[in-house]
C-alpha cells in the first residue's frame, strides 16, 4: 500500500538525516497528500491510539515528562492531525468542548471535542429516555451544564436541587466554604418555584463527576432514591441511578492515589443498603466497560473520515483498524478494559500513575509495560511505521 511506501521512505530518510521518524513520516505524508489527486491519496493509517489522561499525560494540570512532545509526533509539520487518536478518560465534569480547549492549552496541540471521550459521554444515549423528566446531576465542575448540552431539558445540579429543601443537609450551616450558585433557569423549563421542584418526582440521578460534598450528596441521594424521587415522602420505587465510572482511585497531583467515584459509590451503596429494605440498583459506565472501547473505536473511525475523506479513503463504515492501542496507568481500568474489548485492542501500561511496579501487573497484565507515554508512542510508531 502507498501508505507503507511513504512510511518506509521516511524511516530510511531518518537514518540518513538523524531526524525524528514521525516528523519525516508526516512531512512525507503531507507532501504526498498535496501532490496527488484527491482520489489517489495515501490511505489512512491502519491503527489508532486511545490515551488515558490522569497519570499518563497529566498529573493535575502539569504535563508528565515529555508527554507534550509525544503527542506532537502524531501531527504533521503543519500542526494537522496525522494519526487518529482520542482521549479516553473516566474523568469529567465539564463539556467536551471545554475539556478540549483545556487539553489544547496544557498539552500544546490542537484537540477537537470529538477526540474527548469522558466517563459521562455515554449519558448522551439516555436523552431519549429522560429528555423531559426531572433529573439530578452530581459532581464537581458543571454537571448540569454537561447534561443540558447533551439534550436533557429538566436537569438540576444537586447543589441547586438541595437548595430548594430546607434542612435537607443538617450540616449546611457549618459549611462556610459553600457558595450557592444561581440556578441555570434555561435547564429548568417550567420549574420556577420551590413548589414546582419539590413536588416533581426525580426520575433519575446521574453521578457525572466526583462528588465535592460526600456527606450532603449521600444524604440527598438516599432521600431521592428511597422515596421514589420525592424527598421527605413515604418509601417508593427507586429512581434510576447512573455512575459515569467506577474508579476506586486515580492519580492526581498528590504522590499517592486519590479516592474516586468508585469509592463514593461504595459509600453510598453501603449506607443505602443499611437503611433501605432493598439493595441499591445502579448502572456504571466508563472504563473498563467494553462498550466504552467499542465507542472509542467508532469515534476513531469518525476521525479517519474527517481527516482523509478528501483523499477518497475516509468512509467510517468501511475503514478497518488492524490495531488500536490503549495507553493507560491503571491496570484494573485501562488494561482490564482493553483486554475485555479484545481484538484489535493492544494494551500498554505506563509507570507514571497508579501503576508503579517493576514487572507486569499480576491480575491484569498488559500486552506491554513502559516507563512513560513517550516510550509508548515511540514503540507504536516504530512498530507501525517501519
Amino acid at each position: 500500500m502507498r501508505f507503507y511506501s511513504v512510511i518506509a521512505n521516511a524511516v530510511r530518510s531518518r537514518r540518513r538525516n538523524h531526524l525524528s521518524p514521525s516528523r519525516l513520516l508526516y512531512r512525507s505524508t503531507s507532501r504526498h497528500l498535496h501532490s496527488q489527486p484527491q482520489s489517489h491519496g495515501p490511505p489512512p493509517p491502519p491503527f489508532g491510539i486511545a490515551f488515558d489522561i490522569d497519570g499518563v499525560l497529566l498529573r493535575g494540570e502539569s504535563p508528565i515528562g515529555a508527554s507534550q512532545q509525544a503527542l506532537r509526533r502524531l501531527y504533521n509539520h503543519s500542526g494537522e492531525l496525522a494519526i487518529p487518536y482520542v482521549f479516553l478518560t473516566n474523568g469529567g465534569g465539564f463539556r467536551e468542548s471545554e475539556r478540549a480547549l483545556e487539553l489544547s492549552k496544557l498539552l500544546g496541540v490542537h484537540v477537537s471535542p470529538l477526540q474527548v471521550l469522558q466517563g459521562h459521554t455515554p449519558f448522551k444515549q439516555l436523552v431519549s429516555r429522560f429528555e423531559n423528566e426531572l433529573v439530578v446531576a452530581v459532581g464537581k465542575g458543571e454537571p448540569a451544564a454537561v447534561m443540558s448540552e447533551y439534550g436533557f431539558k429538566n436537569v438540576l445540579s444537586i447543589d441547586e436541587y438541595a437548595s430548594y429543601f430546607d434542612g435537607i443537609d443538617p450540616l449546611a450551616h457549618y459549611k462556610t466554604w459553600i457558595t450557592r450558585k444561581a440556578a441555570n433557569r434555561s435547564t429548568l423549563e417550567g420549574m420556577t418555584t420551590r413548589d414546582d421542584v419539590c413536588s416533581q418526582r426525580v426520575q433519575a440521578a446521574f453521578i457525572v463527576s466526583d462528588s465535592v460534598d460526600w456527606s450532603r450528596d449521600i444524604q440527598v441521594l438516599c432521600d431521592i432514591l428511597r422515596t421514589g424521587g420525592l424527598p421527605g415522602r413515604e418509601i417508593g420505587h427507586q429512581p434510576e441511578l447512573y455512575f459515569a465510572n467506577d474508579d476506586l482511585a486515580y492519580q492526581a497531583s498528590f504522590p499517592s492515589e486519590r479516592l474516586g467515584m468508585g469509592a463514593f459509590r461504595i459509600a453510598l451503596e453501603s449506607i443505602f443498603n443499611s437503611i433501605h429494605p432493598r439493595a441499591l440498583q445502579y448502572t456504571c459506565f466508563g472504563k473498563p466497560n467494553p462498550f466504552v472501547f467499542n465507542n472509542a473505536e467508532a469515534v476513531l473511525k469518525q476521525l479517519v473520515s474527517s481527516l482523509y475523506h478528501k483523499a477518497g479513503h475516509g468512509n467510517d463504515r468501511t475503514h478497518h483498524f488492524r490495531r488500536l492501542y490503549m495507553i493507560g496507568d491503571n491496570p484494573s481500568v485501562d488494561i482490564r478494559g482493553a483486554r475485555q474489548a479484545g481484538n484489535p485492542w493492544f494494551s500498554i501500561l505506563t509507570r507514571t500513575g497508579v501503576f508503579k511496579g517493576t514487572d507486569n501487573h499480576a491480575e491484569f497484565p498488559a500486552d506491554m509495560v513502559v516507563n512513560t507515554v513517550e516510550d509508548a508512542v515511540d514503540f507504536i510508531l516504530k512498530k507501525e511505521c517501519s
